[in-house]
């Protein structure tokens, strides 16, 4: 093999491997917050958004890393013999890759979803003593 497929092989599997090892964290994570709910009644409201902002960034972040690493995968199979096989296969490990971030994506809009109804509930309940006060 050349040098220049050596080392973009390398580089492939370094992100793959960056990427798999992140990807680990987030199922660790995802189950966390679905045993402990964002939203319990010690939880402060205003760190909500926050934390899912910043795990939507760390999505991104991770969603970034697999697709460039794809491009350098699909790249190095036009170098290829069996360029076909080689895209069918690239293809294949980056919908494995990307299909735990769709997941936490999921968790991360139900938490949202969660999050306004509690927050819209609050407002109405906020409400209600000043409606029933005034006859």
């Amino acid at each position: 093999m050349s040098r220049l497929r050596l080392s973009c092989l390398a580089s492939c599997f370094a992100a793959w491997a960056l990427a798999f090892g992140a990807l680990a964290q987030i199922p660790q994570e995802a189950a966390a917050q679905t045993a402990a709910p964002a939203l319990s009644a010690n939880a402060p409201t205003l760190d909500v958004p926050t934390e899912i902002a910043r795990q939507r960034q760390a999505v991104a972040t991770l969603r970034e890393a697999i697709l460039k690493s794809d491009e350098q995968r699909e790249a190095a199979c036009w170098q290829k013999f069996a360029v076909n096989a080689c895209l069918i296969e690239t293809r294949r490990i980056r919908r494995q890759a990307l299909d735990p971030l769709a997941q936490q994506d999921l968790v991360l809009n139900a938490q949202e979803r969660e999050w306004r109804s509690a927050q819209r509930e609050q407002r109405l309940l906020d409400k209600q003593p000043a409606t029933q006060a005034a006859p």
